[in-house]
Protein backbone atom coordinates (compact mmCIF):
# COMPACT_ATOMS: atom_id res chain seq x y z
CA UNK A 1 0.00 0.00 0.00
CA UNK A 2 1.43 3.30 -1.02
CA UNK A 3 -0.21 7.25 0.07
CA UNK A 4 -0.88 9.97 -2.48
CA UNK A 5 -2.11 13.42 -2.27
CA UNK A 6 -4.05 14.21 -5.00
CA UNK A 7 -4.91 17.92 -5.73
CA UNK A 8 -7.37 19.99 -7.61
CA UNK A 9 -9.13 23.24 -7.77
CA UNK A 10 -12.65 22.86 -5.88
CA UNK A 11 -14.56 25.02 -7.99
CA UNK A 12 -13.42 22.64 -10.97
CA UNK A 13 -13.26 19.52 -9.30
CA UNK A 14 -13.77 19.29 -5.46
CA UNK A 15 -14.51 16.15 -3.15
CA UNK A 16 -18.28 16.98 -3.00
CA UNK A 17 -17.87 16.58 -7.07
CA UNK A 18 -16.51 13.05 -6.60
CA UNK A 19 -18.81 12.26 -3.69
CA UNK A 20 -22.12 12.94 -6.30
CA UNK A 21 -20.35 10.94 -9.14
CA UNK A 22 -21.81 7.22 -9.68
CA UNK A 23 -20.56 5.13 -7.32
CA UNK A 24 -18.43 7.79 -6.03
CA UNK A 25 -15.82 7.03 -8.42
CA UNK A 26 -14.34 9.05 -11.23
CA UNK A 27 -10.89 9.31 -13.51
CA UNK A 28 -8.02 11.63 -12.41
CA UNK A 29 -7.54 13.30 -15.58
CA UNK A 30 -5.60 16.54 -16.91
CA UNK A 31 -2.39 15.55 -15.79
CA UNK A 32 0.13 17.54 -17.45
CA UNK A 33 3.44 17.22 -15.70
CA UNK A 34 5.96 14.86 -16.44
CA UNK A 35 6.49 13.54 -13.02
CA UNK A 36 3.42 13.66 -11.93
CA UNK A 37 2.48 11.38 -15.44
CA UNK A 38 5.01 9.22 -14.13
CA UNK A 39 3.75 8.38 -10.82
CA UNK A 40 -0.15 7.71 -11.80
CA UNK A 41 1.80 5.81 -14.54
CA UNK A 42 4.06 3.57 -12.89
CA UNK A 43 3.80 3.71 -9.27
CA UNK A 44 -0.26 4.01 -8.32
CA UNK A 45 -1.89 0.73 -7.62
CA UNK A 46 -5.48 -0.34 -7.09
CA UNK A 47 -6.23 -0.22 -3.09
CA UNK A 48 -3.38 2.93 -2.35
CA UNK A 49 -5.52 5.50 -0.82
CA UNK A 50 -4.87 8.86 -1.26
CA UNK A 51 -5.15 12.67 -0.01
CA UNK A 52 -7.99 14.83 -1.65
CA UNK A 53 -6.16 18.40 -1.67
CA UNK A 54 -8.44 21.32 -2.58
CA UNK A 55 -5.63 23.84 -4.17
CA UNK A 56 -6.16 27.42 -5.21
CA UNK A 57 -8.46 28.27 -3.05
CA UNK A 58 -9.01 30.39 0.85
CA UNK A 59 -7.50 28.36 2.55
CA UNK A 60 -5.75 25.19 0.91
CA UNK A 61 -6.33 22.10 2.61
CA UNK A 62 -6.56 18.18 2.89
CA UNK A 63 -10.13 18.14 2.69
CA UNK A 64 -10.80 13.68 2.33
CA UNK A 65 -9.67 10.46 1.59
CA UNK A 66 -9.88 8.72 -1.76
CA UNK A 67 -8.81 5.56 -2.87
CA UNK A 68 -7.34 4.47 -6.33
CA UNK A 69 -9.55 2.27 -8.24
CA UNK A 70 -7.78 0.79 -11.17
CA UNK A 71 -4.43 1.89 -12.11
CA UNK A 72 -2.88 4.21 -14.48
CA UNK A 73 -4.09 4.10 -18.21
CA UNK A 74 -3.83 6.63 -21.17
CA UNK A 75 -5.62 10.02 -20.40
CA UNK A 76 -8.27 9.94 -23.31
CA UNK A 77 -9.11 13.40 -22.90
CA UNK A 78 -5.90 14.29 -24.39
CA UNK A 79 -7.04 13.01 -27.49
CA UNK A 80 -10.31 15.08 -27.95
CA UNK A 81 -9.87 18.24 -30.03
CA UNK A 82 -11.86 20.22 -28.41
CA UNK A 83 -11.00 19.22 -24.46
CA UNK A 84 -9.02 21.82 -22.23
CA UNK A 85 -6.87 18.99 -22.03
CA UNK A 86 -6.12 18.01 -25.49
CA UNK A 87 -2.75 17.39 -26.83
CA UNK A 88 -2.04 16.82 -29.84
CA UNK A 89 1.04 14.98 -29.58
CA UNK A 90 -0.68 12.36 -27.66
CA UNK A 91 -2.04 9.42 -29.66
CA UNK A 92 -4.17 6.17 -28.53
CA UNK A 93 -1.10 4.24 -30.13
CA UNK A 94 1.77 6.56 -28.53
CA UNK A 95 0.04 8.43 -25.32
CA UNK A 96 1.72 10.78 -23.74
CA UNK A 97 -0.60 11.33 -20.25
CA UNK A 98 -2.05 8.91 -18.06
CA UNK A 99 -4.50 8.72 -15.61
CA UNK A 100 -6.19 6.60 -12.88
CA UNK A 101 -9.41 6.24 -11.22
CA UNK A 102 -10.05 7.40 -7.51
CA UNK A 103 -13.55 6.35 -5.45
CA UNK A 104 -14.60 8.74 -2.64
CA UNK A 105 -13.48 7.18 0.96
CA UNK A 106 -14.76 9.87 3.38
CA UNK A 107 -14.52 13.83 3.80
CA UNK A 108 -12.11 14.69 6.76
CA UNK A 109 -13.78 15.15 10.33
CA UNK A 110 -12.45 18.80 9.34
CA UNK A 111 -9.95 20.17 6.82
CA UNK A 112 -6.32 20.10 7.51
CA UNK A 113 -5.24 23.75 5.79
CA UNK A 114 -1.70 24.38 4.12
CA UNK A 115 -0.68 26.42 6.95
CA UNK A 116 -1.30 23.73 9.98
CA UNK A 117 0.46 21.55 7.98
CA UNK A 118 3.28 23.83 7.27
CA UNK A 119 3.67 24.77 10.81
CA UNK A 120 3.87 20.86 12.03
CA UNK A 121 7.89 20.05 12.31
CA UNK A 122 6.74 16.51 11.49
CA UNK A 123 5.83 17.03 8.34
CA UNK A 124 8.58 20.02 7.35
CA UNK A 125 10.09 17.18 4.88
CA UNK A 126 6.62 16.37 3.20
CA UNK A 127 6.87 17.22 -0.59
CA UNK A 128 3.96 19.40 -0.32
CA UNK A 129 5.67 21.55 1.96
CA UNK A 130 9.05 21.64 0.23
CA UNK A 131 9.61 24.59 -1.62
CA UNK A 132 8.47 24.09 -5.48
CA UNK A 133 6.37 21.66 -4.29
CA UNK A 134 3.26 22.47 -6.84
CA UNK A 135 3.16 18.78 -8.25
CA UNK A 136 -0.56 17.95 -8.58
CA UNK A 137 -0.33 14.19 -7.85
CA UNK A 138 2.59 13.47 -5.54
CA UNK A 139 3.56 10.77 -2.73
CA UNK A 140 2.72 10.53 1.44
CA UNK A 141 5.12 8.70 3.29
CA UNK A 142 3.28 6.77 5.78
CA UNK A 143 4.22 8.48 8.73
CA UNK A 144 3.18 11.81 7.62
CA UNK A 145 0.18 9.72 6.35
CA UNK A 146 -0.60 8.60 9.99
CA UNK A 147 0.31 12.31 11.13
CA UNK A 148 -2.22 13.69 9.54
CA UNK A 149 -4.92 11.85 10.52
CA UNK A 150 -4.06 11.93 13.85
CA UNK A 151 -4.18 15.88 13.52
CA UNK A 152 -7.68 15.88 11.84
CA UNK A 153 -8.63 13.95 14.99
CA UNK A 154 -7.23 16.89 17.40
CA UNK A 155 -9.76 19.07 18.06
CA UNK A 156 -7.09 22.29 18.27
CA UNK A 157 -5.86 21.15 15.47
Amino acid sequence: MQYWLLKSEPEMFGIDDLQRRPQQIEHWDGVRNYQARNFLRDQMQVGDLAFFYHSNCSPPAIVGVIRIVRAGYPDHTAWQLNHEHFDGKSTPEKPRWFMVDVQYVRHLQRPIALAELKSDPRLHDMPLLQKGGRLSVMPVREEHWNHILQMEREKNG
